[in-house]
């Protein structure tokens, strides 16, 4: 099921406080991503971030996805209270109400060199277009089933790091990349760019889980980066954009 944002001209999956599962621009509409050049601390890019978008002539509610590189993995406690203090920015963009967040978003920990802070890797934001191509971001996923209960709980094969146990990981989330897409009616078949983030040997399940399921038509950006709470191992997310820059 999913959701409009009519102030930020896309629809959303709805999720959790923090983000939404993925974003699709509205008819009339399509989704630009931006990259830093160099990654930016939290509050400098979304300072730089409201700069693009005003300059693009569009309101911040059109911010609709984004990527950030955190120094390392949380903890379930430390996870929930960075949280808290980045949704502030977005409440004060008219975006989360309290409740409902219609932002996308990955959060990954790079394993080398990683950034002393929480920093701005990339965003999305919606802009008018004569295009009738559909545009969508889908936000970061890894191999912790959704709903109630700990990560602990929730985690797909918890700890285990045997060749059967990393395919399994990978088997589910590129499931979840998938079932998120089906709820905009799309597939990989649409996509034009998958990302996965592991520091974990993933190569003997590519053929099976990823290139014979269409995931890699487009290819695969690997980032040697763990996902954002400790004990997660694997995580994708993927796009549909027609216009990317970098800044």
């Amino acid at each position: 099921m999913t959701r409009e944002f009519s102030a930020g001209n896309y629809r959303f999956i709805p999720s959790v406080f923090q983000y939404s599962a993925g974003a699709c621009a509205d008819p009339g509409y399509e989704i630009e991503r931006v990259r830093f050049d160099r990654w930016l601390p939290l509050a400098e890019g979304f300072v730089q971030a409201a700069r693009f978008i005003r300059d693009a002539g569009r309101p911040l509610t059109a911010f609709c996805a984004c990527e950030l590189r955190s120094p390392a993995a949380f903890t379930e406690e430390g996870f929930r209270n960075f949280n808290l203090h980045y949704v502030k920015t977005l409440s004060e963009w008219g975006i989360f109400d309290g409740t409902t967040n219609s932002v996308a978003r990955s959060n990954v920990c790079p394993e080398i060199d990683p950034p002393s802070e929480p920093s701005f890797y990339a965003f999305s934001f919606t802009r008018p277009s004569r295009s009738t191509t559909p545009t969508f971001v889908i936000a970061g996923g890894a191999e912790a089933r959704e709903g109630a209960g700990s990560y602990v709980e929730r985690t797909v094969r918890y700890r285990d790091l045997s060749p059967d146990a990393i395919k399994e990981k990978v088997r589910f989330t590129t499931s979840q990349m998938e079932n998120r897409m089906a709820a905009f009616g799309y597939g990989w078949k649409d996509a034009t760019g998958v990302q996965a983030y592991s520091i974990r040997d993933f190569h003997h399940a590519l053929a099976d889980e990823l290139v014979r399921r269409g995931a890699l038509r487009s290819g695969l950006t690997w980032h040697f980066a763990r996902p954002p709470v400790v004990d997660l191992e694997y995580e994708m997310d993927c796009r549909r954009v027609v216009r990317e820059v970098v800044i």
